[in-house]
């Protein structure tokens, strides 16, 4: 799933959060289904749902905020919210800066979206969102990379033709292909990443184990599978 090729080195944050009853829920905003503003202007989506659940059965009041995708590991281990809950995928290179919880969706397949059948995926240029393990991928394949903050300026850039393709989730990426007949999936899937999890500060052991816990309650008893096909994330657990 999303992303992240670490480009700043963030520094310890040593100070526990002591567990208030409110914890700070990190999220993007950007990436439907997973995380996205409403017409009200409300944080919404599978995320949503899935983390104010999972504060019920940890115990805890969701708080929730907005950070761009760029500075949000940083921001994490500064102190400015208490977890990330943005479509994060769980890669070695992440977790030497911060903690994962258990995963709350399985590894989802990225995907090349373009104009054209015959683009040139190999040695053409690629578009990805900036710090994501598609970008990372795409950096190692030979192809040139080009890279954007947001996911909406990939598209834009293949729109444009500053792009030959996009690489991004396939569950993100699929209804902007149902909705466009221009655009269409080329090439086959690329499995990156372990699945997405809760990013956590190393110093807070604890809150990452009672999220851990919540999330394995939530698989046993089957709701957050009903989340997963009720968004239509991927594969089911």
């Amino acid at each position: 799933m999303k992303k992240l090729i670490l480009a700043t080195a963030a520094i310890a944050f040593t100070t526990s959060i002591g567990f208030a009853d409110v914890i700070r829920m990190g999220t993007e905003g950007l990436y439907p289904p997973y995380n996205f503003i409403n017409d009200n202007g409300e944080i919404d989506g599978f995320e949503r749902e899935v983390g104010d659940e999972l504060c019920k059965r940890a115990g805890f009041t969701c708080e929730w905020v907005t950070n761009d995708w760029d500075t949000i590991i940083p921001n994490l281990v500064s102190g400015n919210y208490d977890t990330i809950i943005a479509g994060m995928s769980i890669t070695a290179e992440r977790d030497e800066v911060i903690d994962f919880t258990t995963n709350y969706t399985q590894p989802d397949p990225s995907a090349y979206l373009a104009l054209s059948a015959d683009v040139d995926l190999a040695g053409g240029v690629i578009a990805a969102q900036s710090n994501t393990i598609q970008s990372g991928y795409i950096a190692s394949s030979g192809a040139t990379l080009v890279e954007f903050p947001t996911p909406e300026e990939t598209i834009s850039a293949v729109r444009n033709g500053e792009a030959d393709a996009v690489l991004a989730d396939r569950t993100y990426l699929a209804p902007i292909e149902a909705e466009n007949s221009d655009l269409m999936f080329v090439g086959g899937n690329v499995m990156l990443g372990g699945g997405v999890g809760m990013g956590i500060r190393e110093s807070d052991g604890e809150l990452k184990e009672k999220f851990s816990a919540a999330i394995k309650s939530m698989k046993a008893d089957g709701s957050l599978n009903a989340l997963i096909k009720k968004w239509e994330i991927g594969e089911t657990f």
